[in-house]
């Protein structure tokens, strides 16, 4: 399954990524108010511009040298630190580790299905013991969530084994 990776933001410039099946579900899932921000919740969204990562490495075979990149004369906004990016191949080894780790912490999770509000609310009053967990919300069993003070986070089906198809 190809997935469309879109830089997204809230109106508090939290930065983050979205991973969409198409530019129509990235769309949709905004209308519904489904995309929110994982910091502060917030569902007003904003797509950030962004370059995509086109695999073209096949079109240089007998191409000439690449050129090294020219400076860059911006200067960085007061306030904000400077930061070397990574190459392409230490961002994808980069990237590819940390989804490695995102999965390895949701298999150590307890697939509560269906139940998850009811298990997470009963951890959040003590009546149970807290463990991590996951399952399955309504939008609006997770909007009551969280206006309980209890933190939630949605799981894409990418990092969910269970759910890849």
């Amino acid at each position: 399954m190809a997935l469309k990776v879109f830089d997204l933001s809230c109106e508090h410039d939290h930065v983050f990524e979205g991973w969409f099946s198409s530019r129509d579900s990235f769309q949709d899932q905004l209308a519904q108010g489904l995309v929110r921000c994982p910091v502060c919740h917030s569902d007003q969204i904003t797509r950030r511009v962004s370059a995509p990562h086109l695999n073209v490495s096949h079109l240089r075979a007998g191409s000439a040298p690449r050129a090294e990149p020219a400076a860059r004369s911006e200067s960085v906004p007061q306030g904000r630190a400077a930061v070397a990016a990574p190459s392409g191949d230490q961002l994808a080894r980069l990237q590819a580790e940390v989804l490695r780790q995102i999965r390895r912490i949701v298999r150590q999770t307890d697939d509560v299905g269906s139940r998850f509000a009811d298990e997470a609310r009963r951890m959040h009053n003590g009546e149970i013991e807290e463990r991590p967990i996951r399952g399955q919300a309504s939008l609006q069993e997770c909007r009551d969530l969280v206006d309980e003070g209890i933190s939630i986070m949605p799981i894409p089906d990418i990092l969910d084994d269970d759910r890849l198809q």
